[in-house]
This record gives C-alpha cells, sequence and structure tokens, in this order.
C-alpha cells in the first residue's frame, strides 16, 4: 500500500498511531530509562496529544471538501505550536550554565496553586521561561528529546497539510 495514495482517512489515522507511538516512546524513556520530563517536556507531551486527538477525530469523521482543510488547519495550528515549545525547550538547552534559569516549582505544584500564580496563564508563562531541570540535555540517538520533538511536531504538520492536498488533488481527476 503506497502512503502516497491514502485517502484522508488512512492518512489522518496513521498520524494518530505515530503520536500514540511518540508519547509510547516518552513513557517508556520516564519509566524505563529513568529520563523524568521537566516542565516543556510535559508541554510538548500535550501538544503531541492534542495533535493525536485531532487526527483520530479528523480520521474518524473523514468529511469531504473543505472540512477536510478544517482539521488540516488545526493539526497544523497545533503542530506549530508544538514547534515553538521544542525550539524554547533548545534554546534553554543552549543557554551557557550561569544562564540557565534557576529550578522552580514542579508543574504540579504550580497548577494546584495557579490561583496565586495568575491562574493557568500564568503558570503557563511560567512553564514557558523554562527552568534548570529543561536545560539538561539527555541525548537518545545522539539527539536530545526536544530536537525529537521538533522533527517530529514538523514532520507531522507536513503529513497533514499533505494529507489535504494529496486528496485534493486526487478529487479534481
Amino acid at each position: 500500500m503506497n502512503p502516497l495514495r491514502w485517502s484522508f482517512r488512512v492518512s489522518l489515522l496513521a498520524g494518530f498511531l505515530v503520536c500514540t507511538g511518540l508519547i509510547g516512546f516518552a513513557l517508556y524513556a520516564q519509566y524505563e530509562l529513568q529520563m523524568d520530563p521537566c516542565p516543556l517536556c510535559i508541554l510538548q507531551r500535550v501538544a503531541f496529544i492534542a495533535l493525536g486527538v485531532v487526527f483520530l477525530v479528523g480520521g474518524l469523521h473523514a468529511p469531504r471538501g473543505g472540512g477536510r482543510w478544517v482539521y488540516v488547519g488545526l493539526l497544523l495550528l497545533i503542530a506549530l505550536v508544538g514547534i515553538g515549545i521544542a525550539t524554547r525547550h533548545l534554546w534553554i538547552q543552549s543557554l551557557p550554565p550561569g544562564q540557565v534559569p534557576s529550578c522552580g516549582a514542579p508543574l504540579g505544584y504550580l497548577l494546584e496553586t495557579r490561583a496565586s500564580n495568575g491562574g493557568l496563564a500564568g503558570v503557563l508563562l511560567k512553564v514557558l521561561s523554562g527552568s534548570g531541570e529543561c536545560a539538561a540535555v539527555q541525548p537518545i540517538l545522539g539527539l536530545s528529546m526536544p530536537w525529537w520533538s521538533l522533527i517530529w511536531f514538523v514532520l507531522l504538520g507536513i503529513w497533514a497539510v499533505l494529507a489535504g492536498a494529496r486528496r485534493s488533488t486526487v478529487a479534481r481527476r
């Protein structure tokens, strides 16, 4: 079966399976390889889960015509958010040791005390500012986890656009 000829439905369901595999590997890395996720890693996981949910719903729904582009646009938006988070994480990892932000409170604590931290938006801003644990580099096959996340966000965003465009060109024939 040629992936370039897959239907919109199959393409999106394949995207869901990739996201599921990525989250599965993240859990394996956390629990078997003892790579505890930092707050930015957790946000990247949330973005992969959001991508997976939209891929699944879009694949099950498989709308015709312009409805497909609603899913593609949403997938691209989530992938771009993930790219932004991974890029921020890579920037923090590239800082010299003296410029790395100090370790902050754990994400769970920030969420529990979000009222005193400026609400959910305040917690998100604190997490995106990074912390010391986000600067730790633990390579997997030569790349850090945020590099792998960045690569996969880019690939999944491209995959979503190709799924929408491919179906549109097939429908015109």
